[in-house]
């Protein structure tokens, strides 16, 4: 199996923020977004995967600014690690100012997914080649993030999550 790179996955949306998007301030409400975030990173799984991907799990959301009605909003979701059947997504959330065209950073995600096959059996991914900066840095930051939800959920122990514990120790 071939390894793939961040680009290989990549995958944006544009949408307006309508009026029954929204709540009582007049902002998208948070479970929408969530939605349109995970279906663009599924997407993104699914170039990576070439395969049918399913949502395990919102590792993270960060809410950072309100996006209000009318807004363009645009979601650009890839891959940034794999591991075996699994796959981190990370999703930045943009708006963009209508006159200027000039784009805000309001929110992102981190979410993971599973590839599957026709029974809905996990299949291997292709491994996953970093690129740039920020590849680079989400990518070993995905590892540490495994580390805690598998020793979170009882999955791994603790003494073995060697990425966490090198944080603490110098």
């Amino acid at each position: 199996m071939k390894s793939k790179r961040a680009k290989e996955s990549l995958s944006i949306a544009t949408d307006l923020v309508l009026p029954s998007d929204t709540n009582a301030l007049h902002g998208i409400f948070g479970g929408e977004l969530l939605a349109r975030m995970d279906r663009i990173c599924c997407i993104a799984a699914q170039r990576h995967a070439e395969a049918i991907a399913v949502t395990v799990a919102v590792n993270h959301v960060q809410f950072g600014k309100p996006v209000p009605l009318g807004s363009t909003l645009t979601i650009e979701a890839k891959v940034s690690r794999a591991f075996g059947s699994s796959m981190e997504v990370y999703a930045d959330v943009w708006t963009e100012n209508r006159t200027t065209r000039k784009r805000t950073k309001v929110n992102e995600g981190i979410y993971t997914f599973v590839a599957v096959n026709s029974k809905g059996n996990s299949i291997q991914v292709p491994a996953f080649i970093p690129e740039t900066t920020l590849e680079k840095k989400r990518f070993d930051a995905a590892l540490r993030r495994r580390q805690l939800s598998l020793v979170l959920s009882g999955k791994m122990a603790a003494k073995e999550a060697t990425e966490l514990k090198a944080l603490f120790e110098e």
